[in-house]
C-alpha cells in the first residue's frame, strides 16, 4: 500500500506544481504597486534561505559534497531565480504587459526541444513535437487578449527575453550538471547565489519598500508555496524527468493563471481562452506521453 501511495504522490507532482507556479504573475500584480521588484525578490530569497536551512536542520539531511557541486547549484540558481524571476518582475515593472511576458516565457518548451534535439542530448519524438506546437497555439490564445494591454519598449522586452535565457539555460543546466541532492539543501544554495547577484541591484531601483498588506501576503505566498513548495518541485521535477518534458508543463501556467485571474481579480474569460487552455492540456499530454 505505500509503493501505491510513493506513486500516486509523484503523479500529483506535476500537477501540483503547476498550480503553484501559476500564481507567480498573481502574487506580482499584488505586490508590484507598494514595491520594487529587486528590493521585494531580495527580501523573499533572505526568507526563504533562512526557512530552507532550519528546514534542513530539523531534517537532518546532509549539505552537497564538493566544491563542484555546490558551484553548479550556484550556477542554476543564479539563472532560474536572479535571472528568470527578476527578469519578469523588472519587465512587468518596466511597463510590459503581463501577457506578453507569459507569451515569450512561454516559448521555452520550444527552445528546450530544439536546443536538446540540436545537441542529441535527447531526443523529441514526432508526438512530443506535436504536442509542443498544439500547446504554443494554446498558450497564444490565453493570453493574446492582453498582448495590447501596456507599453511594450526594446528595454522590457529584452528583461523578457533575459527571464525566457534563464529559465532555459538554468533548469538545462541543472538536468545536466547538478547531481540528485535533498532539495531543502540545494534550494538553499541556488537561492544564496541569487541574492547575492539580486541584492547589489537594489540601491539602483526606484521608489520605496511599504510593507502593505497586499506585500506582506504576497511574501508570505511567495515564501511558503512559490519557493519552499514550487522550487522543490521543479528541482525534483528536473532530476526525475527529461527536460523537454518537465519544461512542457510551462504550457499549462498561463492558462491556470488566467483562471486564478477570473477568479481573484474578476478578469473575464473568454472562448478563446478557454480553448486555449484545452489545445494546452492536450499538448503537454502529447509530450508527456510520447517521453513515457
Amino acid at each position: 500500500m505505500q509503493h501505491a501511495d510513493d506513486r500516486l504522490l509523484i503523479r500529483a507532482m506535476p500537477w501540483v506544481f503547476v498550480l503553484i507556479w501559476s500564481t507567480g504573475f498573481v502574487v506580482a500584480r499584488l505586490a508590484m504597486p507598494h514595491v520594487p521588484p529587486m528590493s521585494f525578490l531580495s527580501v523573499r530569497y533572505a526568507l526563504s534561505i533562512l526557512a530552507f536551512v532550519l528546514w534542513a536542520w530539523a531534517g537532518g539531511v546532509a549539505w552537497p559534497r564538493g566544491r563542484a557541486q555546490w558551484l553548479h547549484l550556484g550556477v542554476s540558481g543564479t539563472l532560474m531565480h536572479a535571472g528568470y524571476l527578476g527578469g519578469v518582475w523588472m519587465a512587468i515593472r518596466a511597463g510590459a504587459p503581463a501577457g506578453t511576458v507569459a507569451l515569450v516565457v512561454g516559448l521555452q518548451p520550444l527552445i528546450t526541444a530544439l536546443w536538446v534535439t540540436w545537441r542529441g542530448s535527447h531526443r523529441v519524438l514526432p508526438l512530443q513535437w506535436v504536442g509542443l506546437w498544439l500547446g504554443l497555439v494554446g498558450l497564444s490564445l490565453v493570453v493574446w487578449h492582453k498582448l495590447g494591454m501596456g507599453a511594450l519598449t526594446p528595454w522590457n522586452l529584452s528583461l523578457t527575453v533575459i527571464a525566457l535565457a534563464s529559465i532555459t539555460a538554468g533548469t538545462l543546466y541543472q538536468k545536466r550538471h547538478v547531481k540528485p541532492c535533498d532539495a531543502r539543501t540545494a534550494n538553499a544554495i541556488q537561492l544564496a547565489a541569487a541574492l547575492l547577484v539580486s541584492l547589489p541591484l537594489v540601491p539602483l531601483e526606484t521608489g520605496t519598500f511599504i510593507w502593505h498588506p497586499d506585500v506582506m501576503l504576497a511574501m508570505a505566498w511567495s515564501v511558503l508555496a512559490l519557493t519552499l513548495g514550487g522550487s522543490s518541485l521543479l528541482l525534483l521535477l528536473i532530476q526525475r524527468g527529461a527536460a523537454t518534458q518537465v519544461t512542457s508543463l510551462m504550457y499549462l501556467v498561463p492558462p491556470c493563471t488566467a483562471v486564478l485571474a477570473f477568479w481573484m481579480f474578476a478578469e473575464p474569460l473568454s472562448l478563446a481562452v478557454v480553448g486555449g487552455m484545452a489545445l494546452c492540456a492536450v499538448g503537454v499530454a502529447l509530450v508527456l506521453r510520447g517521453g513515457a
